[in-house]
């Protein structure tokens, strides 16, 4: 008798289980360790200026996961620890990209940047940052990657500066 119940509760377990695996569960987007760190978003989000006006909108760390990864697929090469490269003169700080001209410290200024990059001066178009064209980033994912830079500009440690030990 107690075979005949394992096995009755073994055979029920083997009809259930693939039912309980297979539904659709909820996808949780995962937020980024560096994130929650060092920029210092987890479970609420945190308001970034969207303009000059002082608008602002809120972005979650979930937000600022996605727009580090679309960074290290698309900027790092040129960027890394928020230096540039090309021209190590003008790094991603807040400093720096506050005194651009037009500044870059808000989302929509940056997003206007990435979609038509200028110089610093803001003089002519160069061609050392590539041009992001809708085509290639929709405005979504291309303001979520201009977030992470700004909040990695502000929080970072060691973001965008000269000499990292400092």
């Amino acid at each position: 008798m107690l075979r005949r119940g394992v096995f009755v509760f073994l055979l029920g377990l083997l009809m259930i289980l693939p039912l309980v695996l297979l539904a659709p569960q909820p996808v949780l987007a995962a937020a980024d360790s560096y994130v929650t760190r060092y920029l210092k978003v987890s479970s609420e989000p945190v308001a970034m200026d969207l303009d000059a006006e002082g608008h602002t909108r809120l972005f979650s760390a979930e937000d600022l996961s996605a727009g580090k990864k679309l960074f290290e697929q698309n900027c790092l090469n040129c960027h890394v620890g928020g230096a540039t490269l090309p021209d190590p003169t003008v790094p991603l700080s807040l400093a720096a990209l506050k005194g651009a001209t037009p500044p870059r410290s808000d989302i929509n200024s940056l997003v206007a940047y990435l979609r038509e990059p200028m110089t610093y001066d803001g003089s002519e178009e160069t061609f050392w940052c590539r041009q992001v064209p809708e085509s290639w980033l929709k405005q979504p994912e291309v303001e979520k990657l201009a977030a992470f830079v700004l909040r990695a500009a502000q929080y970072a440690p060691g973001w965008g500066v000269e000499n990292f030990e400092s």
